[in-house]
Parts: C-alpha cells; sequence; structure tokens
C-alpha cells in the first residue's frame, strides 16, 4: 500500500474521528497541522449538522471542508458550495410515511437549528451532543427554513424498528442506517459519495488520490469515492466488505495510525 500519492483525506466524525467520548484526540490536531504542510485537502463528512461539526473542529475549521448532514451541505471557509435540501412535496411524504412508525423519533435538521418532534428523554439527552441548536415542536408547519435531512430515532434499534417500515422511500430517497438509534432520510443526491466527488473535480483530484475513513452504512458512497477506503475495527459489517482496508477502532487512533503511514511516505 504506497500512501504518497494521497493528496485528499475524508473522515466521517461519530465512531471514527472521534472516540466514544465524542472527542478529536490531540494526536489528531498534531498530525493535522502536518497534513496541511504537505497540501493535502482534509475533508470531514458527517451526518452531524454544519454547526456541532464546526464545534468539535474549531481549531482548525479555516483550513478544512465540512461536508455536513450526510452530504446534504458542504461549507468551505463559511462558502457553502454545495446544497441539497429535500424538495418541499418530498418533505411532506416523508412527514406522511414516518408519522405511521411507532416509536419512531423525528428529527428535522436544516442549516442552523434541529426541530424536534419527541419528548423522548433519551432522545433530548443526545440533542445536547449531536444537535444542541434544536427546538421542540409540535407540528412541523414550524419549520420555515429548508431541510436537508430527516433523522429518526428509535430508542432501542433503528435498524430493527424504523428502517423495515421505511424501506419503501429507498426508491425515491436515500435512506441510510447511520448509527445503532438513527437511520437518515434525505433526497438522493444528498450522500457522502456525491459531495467527495464534487470536491475531487473541484480540486482535480483522482479516487487513486483519496483517502477516507468511515464506520456506518451512511459512509458507503464515501468509501466507494477513495481507493484508499478504511472501514474502523469497530465498523458496522457491510462497511467492512465494501472498504479495501481495515484501521484500528476510533477509540484505538484507528484514522490516526493511517495518517501517521501516510506522513511518513510524504516525508521520504
Amino acid at each position: 500500500m504506497n500512501l504518497s500519492k494521497v493528496r485528499l483525506v475524508v473522515t466521517d466524525m461519530d465512531g471514527t474521528l472521534l472516540n466514544t467520548n465524542h472527542e478529536v484526540s490531540p494526536l489528531f490536531l498534531q498530525l493535522f497541522q502536518k497534513l496541511i504542510k504537505h497540501d493535502i485537502i482534509f475533508v470531514a463528512a458527517s451526518g452531524r449538522p454544519y454547526y456541532g461539526m464546526v464545534e468539535k473542529l474549531s481549531e482548525i475549521k479555516d483550513n478544512m471542508i465540512f461536508v455536513a448532514e450526510n452530504g446534504g451541505l458542504a461549507i468551505h471557509q463559511n462558502s457553502v458550495f454545495l446544497s441539497n435540501p429535500i424538495n418541499e412535496n418530498n418533505l411532506k411524504r416523508i412527514i406522511t410515511i414516518i408519522s405511521t412508525v411507532e416509536n419512531a423519533h423525528p428529527v428535522f435538521c436544516t442549516r442552523n437549528r434541529a426541530y424536534v418532534m419527541s419528548r423522548s428523554q433519551q432522545l433530548l439527552n443526545l440533542l445536547s451532543e449531536y444537535y444542541h441548536n434544536y427546538k421542540v415542536i409540535n407540528d412541523t408547519n414550524e419549520i420555515k427554513d429548508e431541510v436537508y435531512k430527516v433523522a429518526l430515532f428509535h430508542e432501542e434499534s433503528s435498524e430493527k424498528y424504523i428502517y423495515p417500515h421505511i424501506k419503501e422511500l429507498e426508491s425515491n430517497f436515500k435512506v441510510k442506517l447511520s448509527a445503532t438509534h438513527w437511520v437518515d432520510i434525505s433526497e438522493n443526491i444528498a450522500n457522502k459519495g456525491t459531495a467527495i466527488k464534487q470536491i475531487q473535480q473541484r480540486y482535480n483530484i483522482s479516487t487513486e488520490e483519496t483517502l477516507a475513513f468511515g464506520d456506518y452504512n451512511n459512509d458507503l458512497e464515501m468509501l466507494e469515492s477513495a481507493y484508499f477506503s478504511f472501514a474502523m475495527e469497530n465498523a458496522h459489517p457491510k462497511v467492512k466488505s465494501t472498504a479495501r482496508f481495515q484501521t484500528k477502532s476510533n477509540n484505538d487512533l484507528g484514522v490516526e495510525t493511517v495518517l501517521q503511514k501516510l506522513l511518513l511516505e510524504k516525508e521520504k
């Protein structure tokens, strides 16, 4: 494996770059500065909202690209260069279908705020980490902003209790299991892979010059956009079968381990 030609590094956040305490390691921040010196473009790609990503990576936010909401929104230095919100009529259809799913707690994700139709205490506790700028609403008519993603939360398992009931939406929308408790719905074009391909075109970077890390099913298209695709040790089985390579878990500095190898080859 020769990483010396890599010009673009892309990583998911939760379960990948962040440890289980949702922290970025000091080692990563050190390695990041070296990546920049080698003119490597760095992209954080997450199901998180843009404002939540910036909060986690505030020290380095001006030197990287953010792909938020599973690829629905991409921003570089406060400039939006990709925006794929859910069409208004499509959103109405999604709302109609998800309203029939028992114990599904919807979160409507806009650029600057999340709107929540739930009183689940477990969900509300999680929102302080993932969507800290949120508002609890009683009616979706209260949402006046463009919605990029509808995230459905289940207190036990989204894969078991939500996904089977909304699978029919896959013919028209991107439906992705993004974590144990979450399944996300967005426009078909809005995925991490589409965003990465646009970045590759923008900077004239090939698949063979791209390195990507992921752990869950919302990372699949992104991993397919990179020759050097790495599944975390803690990844979903489908991610492990898609990625060409595997690294250590997010708690064992799996991303950092590969980045160290990359930098060693760059410095030869």
